[in-house]
């Protein structure tokens, strides 16, 4: 098994310092990406994470609490908390499961519809200016990149998940 801290081959000082130029710049990237839809978010009264539960239920709908929680990572509490809110807002609804009557399933609004339509729109044009200029071959090219970039980090995940089995 590799060491999680050492570099492969040698590294110059210029290369680790590179290593961490790209890191610095792609964290600056997710930063202003993020404060970017924040500040959009924060004009409609929906927070991000009461947004991700608003997305997923357009693409997914009549799912239960547990089965969000489960495809955002979080606890069915703070699901929970979150749920509660939108559906105060009138963003959704509450349905019981018609095969097991302790659970809910949960379904857009067409105020939660036209939440999420709006959404859309802005994000499709956050993403047209963010990638202004760039040739397709080139977002290929970055795709690729990212794609190595998630697959060497899925491997200190399974290297961890390895280690406490």
């Amino acid at each position: 098994m590799k060491s999680l801290c050492s570099w492969e081959g040698e590294k110059t000082e210029k290369d680790i310092s590179l290593h961490h130029t790209v890191m610095l710049w792609y964290m600056r990237i997710m930063k202003l990406h993020r404060s970017i839809l924040d500040e959009r978010l924060k004009k409609t009264g929906v927070y991000r994470s009461q947004h991700q539960i608003l997305m997923m239920l357009s693409e997914h709908s009549n799912v239960s609490q547990k089965e969000i929680a489960k495809r955002l990572y979080v606890s069915t509490a703070t699901i929970a908390v979150s749920v509660k809110k939108l559906e105060k807002g009138g963003y959704i609804t509450r349905v019981v499961d018609q095969e097991d009557n302790r659970m809910n399933q949960l379904c857009l609004t067409e105020k939660g519809n036209n939440m999420v339509g709006n959404s859309r729109e802005f994000f499709h044009n956050v993403e047209k200016q963010m990638f202004h200029g760039f040739s397709s071959q080139e977002l290929e090219i970055m795709k690729e990149y990212l794609d190595r970039i998630y697959e060497n980090l899925s491997q200190i995940q399974e290297e961890k998940t390895e280690r406490e089995d």
